[in-house]
């Protein structure tokens, strides 16, 4: 799909593509770091980061609160506890060519001021994929063990790392009192194949591949499955240390190899530039006999004192860079193009392709991502075409291969309706700037089969009713079920009655038993009294996030209020429309949202239905005569005492509004270490700044104690 150049960007259209790409970055984070289901490849999504880097750096007043740049993973999985790192854990800048190292090492020299004969040594590793792991010690004990998380906090998987042979309980020799050992938990080739031969033969899940089962075999509730799984581990680095057992990385290294780690063996230290790029280009020839996933090579300054000395830039260190390989290609021959529809409605074009081997993986599927790019690459059934994956589920289309066109194949002719038996329309929305978007959408919505299950899903997850027991799988299992059909939302409250009433019993089906049937009713029961945010987002209208449905929420109090201005706007009442358009951050896109769903009449049947078995509890109202009610706050920098999300409820429960951007509309700026472009655009603009305390006297709050964390 061709993307307008970022240097032709207008002023809104930048905004509106750092939202989408906002938005879209934080689905794979969850997909990738959550849920260990990858949706696009490494270089897919490289390419989201870099071009959202790229809007950022020209538009800089645009950069948004939930901006990728800022974050680190993801959120945290409530399936753990949570562990608060001593320190973060952050990701690494990415190179993606020998020019990129170069540029590297000339920013290193140009912040230290060295000159171009003077020595620098950098170290180079494989950089392993699988899943970062935090270890801390103290008195030479193993006491907890964390995943990376969102940066700041991680999964506390300390009884599943413990049955890992790679991880010592115990440290050998002599080490510092308190230590945080860092490092990779991965799956070897030959592990990975006898778990999923193992997973075949007992008709459990298929993982696609050694990171993803790594990190399903770690995160899993029973340790006893961690333990089975001969889940491997490098150490490569280290966070909170009473002492540091080196002065370089290349002496820690050594020093973790000495306490009982297994370090990779192909680190090695470069006084070159030259001498690290050629070690680059050696691992990736012997990348595919090592016998585990890398996905580049990690350089690291090795001097400790100059480390110190770079620091680190929004989500990375100066000192360190990741050089990621490029993507692995194959050809093989396309036999069809299946269209997918999701639970928005967007159609999506999967190519299924005669089975061929990738970096390892046997790939049968790849994406085509619209009609455009079918169109742009002129690819028709029967053609020999050329995919790429980089350790993605499915990979991409590049192009075909024209000499191996069968002759008579002819144009794929992308349909007019959605594949489902009610054959609705599919349609193409406008964006903000007034473009056709290249997404096109069945407009079924929960009429819509294919639609109405991904709905139910949605309906079921954790920021909406979040119903213990009953996610994903579940969903699919009930919805085809002919003694517990749930296709609608109301039916999931009537399925006690129904078991009640009927012959065929929950706890008599396979997979479930009298207690888990009755624990499942009773989990239920517990969420029929719901807030409101949390039904208007459960219902998955267009536009309509988690922070949206809070501003509705606020804005109309209780639901039949908020129902029946829904009701007017979909009946064309402009005075409706417009009193929803002066609410904070509600656009035109989400009043047409709104409109077309409340217009279809089997949608308004299902939310009457379920409001009908539901106790909807009114809105908290923000503060009204706080000491910043009615202002716009941003906080920035690096706050100690508090989380983001901590201070932006805060705010708004004061009645404030949190904004990601410095304008001239700000009233005050809370600012932590690190403060950058955001604390230079308030003194220009004679904005007023206080630091985390004073804002803790303004709004008449006891100071907490710093986080060392944060």
């Amino acid at each position: 799909m061709a993307q307008k150049p970022v240097e032709d960007l207008t002023e809104n259209e930048a905004a509106e593509e750092l939202a989408r790409l906002a938005a879209e970055i934080a689905g794979h984070d969850r997909r990738y770091f959550q849920e260990d289901a990858p949706t696009v490849s490494d270089a897919e999504y490289d390419a989201l980061r870099r071009r959202n880097a790229a809007i950022e750096a020209r538009f800089p007043e645009l950069i948004r609160e939930d901006s990728p740049s800022a974050r680190v993973g993801s959120e945290v999985s409530e399936k753990f506890g949570k562990i608060r790192h001593a320190l973060p854990m952050l990701s690494l800048d990415n190179a993606f060519s020998d020019e990129d190292v170069r540029d590297f090492a000339r920013r290193v020299r140009r912040f230290l001021k060295l000159a171009e004969d003077a020595p620098l040594a950098i170290t180079a590793e494989p950089k392993i994929d699988g899943l970062s792991l935090s270890l801390r010690y103290e008195g030479g004990a193993l006491v907890s063990a964390a995943t990376r998380g969102d940066g700041t906090t991680g999964e506390d998987v300390t009884r599943n790392a413990r049955t890992v042979t790679d991880i010592p309980n115990r440290l050998k020799g002599e080490a510092p009192d308190v230590f945080e050992v860092r490092g990779e938990v991965y799956m070897s080739h030959a592990g990975f194949a006898a778990l999923n031969e193992h997973q075949a033969e007992t008709g459990g899940p298929v993982y696609a591949n050694p990171r993803n089962a790594a990190a399903g075999s770690l995160r899993q509730l029973d340790a006893g499955i961690t333990r089975q799984r001969g889940l491997k581990f490098f150490a490569y680095a280290w966070g909170e240390a009473s002492a540091v057992p080196g002065e370089t990385q290349t002496e820690v290294v050594a020093a973790l190899g000495r306490m009982g780690f297994p370090v990779n063996p192909l680190m090695a230290r470069f006084d070159t530039i030259e001498g690290l790029i050629a070690h680059y280009h050696a691992i990736e020839e012997k990348r595919s006999s090592l016998g585990y996933d890398i996905d580049g090579v990690v350089y690291k300054v090795d001097d400790l004192a100059l480390q110190r000395r770079l620091g680190f830039v929004s989500r990375s260190p100066r000192w360190a860079i990741a050089h990621k390989f490029p993507a692995e290609q194959a050809t093989t021959v396309l036999h069809a193009i299946e269209i997918q529809v999701g639970r928005t409605g967007a159609l999506t074009p999967v190519a299924k392709l005669d089975p061929v081997t990738v970096g390892g993986v046997v790939v049968q599927n790849a994406t085509l991502h619209n009609a455009e790019e079918i169109e742009r690459l002129d690819v028709r059934v029967g053609d020999t075409v050329k995919i790429q994956r980089a350790g993605d589920v499915i990979p991409q289309v590049l192009g075909i291969v024209p000499e191996k066109r069968p002759a008579g194949a002819e144009p794929f002719s992308f349909p007019s309706v959605c594949p489902c038996e009610l054959k609705t329309e599919v349609v193409r929305e406008e964006t903000a700037s007034g473009a056709q978007s290249v997404v096109r959408r069945c407009t079924g919505e929960f009429a819509c089969p294919f639609q109405r299950r991904e709905h139910l899903k949605l309906f079921v997850s954790r920021k909406a009713f979040d119903i213990e027991g009953l996610g994903d799988k579940q969903i699919d299992l009930f919805y085809d079920d002919p003694d517990f059909r749930v296709r609608t939302p109301a039916d999931i409250f009537k399925m006690r009655g129904r078991n009640e009433a009927g012959l065929k019993k929950l706890k008599d089906k396979e997979g479930f038993g009298e207690v888990s049937a009755r624990n499942l009713f009773d989990a239920i029961e517990a969420r029929r009294t719901i807030a409101l945010d949390r039904l208007i987002f459960s219902l998955g209208i267009r536009h309509v996030g988690e922070a949206t449905a809070k501003t509705l929420a606020r804005a109309y109090g209780t639901f039949d209020a908020f129902h029946a201005a829904a009701m007017k706007v979909a009946e064309g009442d402009a005075e409706a429309a417009a009193e929803m358009d002066a609410l904070e951050d509600i656009g035109e896109a989400v009043i047409t949202a709104v409109s077309r769903f409340f217009s279809e009449e089997h949608n308004r049947k299902l939310v009457e239905e379920l409001v009908a078995e539901l106790d909807v509890q009114e809105a908290e109202k923000p503060a009204a005569t706080s000491p910043v009610s009615g202002q716009t706050i941003v906080f920035t920098g690096s706050l100690e005492k508090m989380t983001r999300d901590e201070a932006k409820a805060m705010a708004e429960a004061l009645g404030a509004k949190v904004a990601g951007s410095v304008s001239r509309k700000t009233d005050l700026v809370v600012a932590g270490p690190g403060a950058g472009s955001k604390l230079a655009k308030a003194s220009e603009l004679g904005i007023e700044v206080i630091d985390e305390d004073a804002w803790f006297a303004r709004i008449g709050r006891k100071v907490p104690e710093a986080d060392p964390a944060a």
